[in-house]
């Protein structure tokens, strides 16, 4: 038996850190996709207003198993 998985690429944001940023889009995903196995970290990006730290974003990859 084989198993086949699906890649989708999500963005995810949060104003404490970058760690919340993923957990956050990892609970997201998790709530929409059935099967979700794992995930990376694509892109991380800062937003600055006034010299000052005010987002953390990620661009995550997530995979999930289809079923059979």
């Amino acid at each position: 038996m084989s198993t086949v998985a699906r890649i989708t690429s999500i963005s995810s944001r949060s104003e404490t850190s970058f760690d919340d940023a993923v957990k956050g889009g990892i609970q997201r995903a998790s709530a929409t996709l059935r099967n979700v196995s794992g995930a990376w970290v694509k892109e991380q990006k800062v937003e600055v207003t006034d010299g000052a730290i005010s987002g953390y974003q990620v661009v995550l990859e997530v995979t999930f198993v289809l079923d059979d």
